[in-house]
């Protein structure tokens, strides 16, 4: 049995995570802005009123959860917001940032001593942060913030790899959730794929970019 942390936790891929999480027996930690009726329902050990990007309320995380060791740390918050380029709204674009790749590196810094030689940090990103698989553009917020925490998945996959934590930087594909209006994949599709690979990780595929069907993804 693993235990494991995940934020935004309360809906869509989190919330399929979760469940599925617990379902097989691994202790979840579930961390979100609000708690869902969902969530609730769940077996999970839940924290309420965190934002990703406030550091308070993630050390207060930490120190409840005290020596508590966590063997996968989900990255899965995120937000989107759609601009074009004559439609470039800065406040939003510096936003999906803070969320989207800030967020990730601090809840990780703030998490790390909670880690343990074989533990796994997991970034949830976006095939459109690939630079090499952009065909159409457009998305700059999204697509920006999902490059930069793609940098940051290999990056940390360089510091922690002497510490045998491994990293993966995973795509769930197209899903179909609130940020998607609701086309794409079942988020119970999704979830299976990810968690696929995040039992399959270890040092020697720490730091690769991979879709949740199992496709290695360029950068």
């Amino acid at each position: 049995m693993a235990t494991v942390l995940i934020t935004g936790a309360n809906k869509g891929i989190g919330l399929e995570l979760s469940r599925q999480l617990s379902t097989r027996g691994d202790q979840v930690i579930a961390v979100c802005r609000t708690a869902s009726a969902e969530l609730e329902a769940l077996e999970v050990r839940s924290f309420e009123g965190v934002d990703v990007t406030d550091r308070g309320a993630l050390q207060a995380v930490s120190q409840e959860l005290g020596d508590t060791r966590i063997d996968v740390l989900i990255n899965n918050a995120g937000i989107f917001e759609e601009e074009s380029f004559d439609d470039l709204d800065f406040d939003r674009i510096r936003k999906q940032f803070e969320v989207n790749a800030l967020g990730a590196l601090l809840v990780t810094g703030i998490m790390q001593h909670h880690l343990a030689p074989g533990s796994k940090i997991i970034l949830i990103t976006s095939r459109m942060g690939s630079i090499g698989d952009n065909g159409s553009g457009g998305y700059y917020g999204y697509r920006m913030s999902k490059s930069a925490l793609n940098m940051a998945g290999v990056n940390l996959a360089h510091d922690f790899r002497d510490k045998g934590v491994a990293v993966a930087i995973l795509h769930p594909g197209f899903v179909a959730t609130d940020m998607t209006g609701r086309n794409g994949i079942p988020a119970a599709e999704a979830a299976k794929g990810l968690i696929a690979r995040i039992d399959g990780l270890g040092l020697e595929s720490s730091g690769s970019f991979w879709h949740a069907n199992g496709e290695q993804l360029p950068w």
